[in-house]
């Protein structure tokens, strides 16, 4: 399933969170590996440009941070990016170099890649976003079965068993969500992937495509 692999997906070169995805084929493998990779990485982050603000959290000293903020470690927050007015990080969370999480917005256990976009009211956990991803106003990641079973992931007539209970949505490289999206439980998008405002998506979504519908998903021209 070479399309789901976090090879096609992400440009690691564009994470603090490269070394992260080591060893790893698929990229919901990471997430239950964040914390203990925040804790042992923000060990290492140079005191010339980054700061520790309390325990096991670590803030650029060129981010910008609303007073108003809440941060519960682990997390990191790199290097000139932006976390806005009533921003909720629950823990677990790492916000790349200029990315953006905007007001009223919540994280928890999540990797946003750089120049991400989480501007306005969105849910992202357990979730891997990447380079220069963006979720329109109100479009969120829904983590949890509403039966609580296990996630799997569905590329066309196959189903990949992932054993995790909590697997929210794999974004890759520079996909747009519009806004109001909801990403049901073992989404994945593939890289310069649109969908449209107030999808409901579920499943794999190819790169290169447009997302209108669950049963109408065409290739960008």
């Amino acid at each position: 399933m070479q399309e789901l692999t976090i090879q096609t997906l992400y440009s690691l070169e564009h994470t603090i969170a490269a070394g992260l995805f080591e060893s790893k084929t698929y990229p919901w493998e990471v997430l239950p590996d964040i914390g203990a990779f925040i804790v042992a990485l923000g060990k290492t982050l140079d005191p010339a440009f980054y700061v520790e603000r309390g325990k096991d959290i670590w803030v650029a000293k060129d981010a910008n941070l609303a007073a108003s903020a809440f941060l519960s470690g682990p997390c990191i927050i790199d290097r000139e990016a932006e976390v806005r007015h009533c921003a909720f990080i629950r823990g677990n969370a790492i916000v790349g170099k200029g990315a953006v999480v905007g007001n009223s917005t919540e994280l928890k256990n999540a990797v946003l890649f750089d120049r991400v976009q989480v501007p306005h009211y969105n849910y992202v956990g357990d979730s891997v976003l990447g380079f220069r991803s963006h979720m329109g106003a109100g479009s969120i990641t829904s983590n949890v079965k509403s039966d609580k079973t296990l996630v799997s992931v569905r590329i066309g007539d196959t189903k990949i068993e992932t054993g995790l209970k909590k697997f929210g949505a794999m974004l890759g490289d520079c996909v747009e969500v519009g806004c109001g999206s909801v990403l049901n439980p073992g989404t994945v998008v593939g890289a310069n992937t649109n969908i449209y405002p107030l999808s409901m998506v579920r499943g794999f979504v190819p790169s290169g495509s447009i997302y209108k519908n669950q049963g109408e998903i065409v290739a960008k021209r």
